[in-house]
């Protein structure tokens, strides 16, 4: 498979399609393939290209280091821009790529012309957080994701993935993925020993307002309640932002619902 190397690795990515490029960037426990049903649909109209994070499939990493944080993430896909040499691309991120995505084209404002946050991972700081307070206590990702990565350490993968996708993807989460889906997040599970040793940065009003890409804003009508609010914090700050609800989709929205997930993506970047 093709890949560039930048900042002393090797980013992987598969690619469909010719002209503007689209950058896809994958969420927690994911890799390139968590785009596979945007690649043919993307392509059709654009330089279509999922990357895999650094660590991540078809990388084996044994979860040792201190290079696997959403900052290095996005030093990484601001290079891996760059080396395209193709010119500012469309940027799309989910969950936690969502969060690189945020980071990328907050710092790196001049490498994209539009913006696609699919419920963006992190929280919210006191400037963003919106007046209305939530019916339900936030989710504590980080215990969750720790829990879990104890698991992964003895060894029991399913059983430290299990509670995690259950939260974020509601109750049975796990058990309703398909295999595949499941077996990619095991190839992908010792990441998260990574990622619990991040110190994530919360996202605040003056990080959206020097965003200036238009924005989508995607969200999953099932999903938690603490994904809305951080689109309701960034809605509010960000210039030029447009929101969508994906029916019948929880936090995987385009794979719940990928007809309408790739509609309304291709509507928003096909919007002169």
């Amino acid at each position: 498979m093709p890949s560039l190397h930048v900042n002393g690795t090797d980013v992987r990515f598969v690619e469909r399609g010719t002209g503007v490029p689209l950058l896809l960037v994958h969420g927690t426990l994911g890799d390139f393939r968590s785009w596979g049903l945007q690649m043919e649909p993307f392509g059709a109209h654009y330089r279509t290209i999922a990357v895999s994070l650094r660590h991540c499939w078809p990388e084996r990493w044994d979860g040792e280091g201190d290079d696997f944080t959403v900052q290095q993430h996005t030093k990484d896909i601001a290079a891996f821009i760059a080396a395209l040499d193709a010119g500012p691309v469309h940027l799309m991120g989910h969950s936690r790529g969502g969060h690189i995505a945020f980071r990328v084209a907050q710092t790196f404002p001049d490498l994209v012309r539009k913006l696609v946050l699919v419920e963006p991972g992190g929280a919210l700081d006191a400037t963003l957080e919106p007046p209305h307070a939530p019916k339900r206590p936030p989710i504590a990702l980080g215990p969750l994701y720790a829990a879990a990565a104890e698991r992964i350490r003895l060894g029991e993968i399913d059983e430290g993935l299990a509670p995690t996708i259950d939260v974020t993807h509601g109750p049975d989460g796990w058990a309703k993925l398909p295999e595949e889906s499941r077996q990619r997040r095991r190839d992908n599970a010792r990441t998260l020993l990574g990622q619990i040793r991040e110190q994530r940065a919360p996202f605040a009003r003056s990080d959206a307002e020097a965003i200036r890409a238009p924005t989508l804003l995607v969200a999953g009508e099932r999903s938690p309640e603490s994904f809305h609010r951080i689109l309701d914090g960034l809605e509010s700050a960000l210039r030029d932002v447009r929101r969508v609800v994906i029916p019948n989709a929880s936090h995987g929205s385009n794979v719940d619902n990928p007809e309408v997930f790739n509609r309304e993506a291709l509507a928003f970047l096909e919007d002169r």
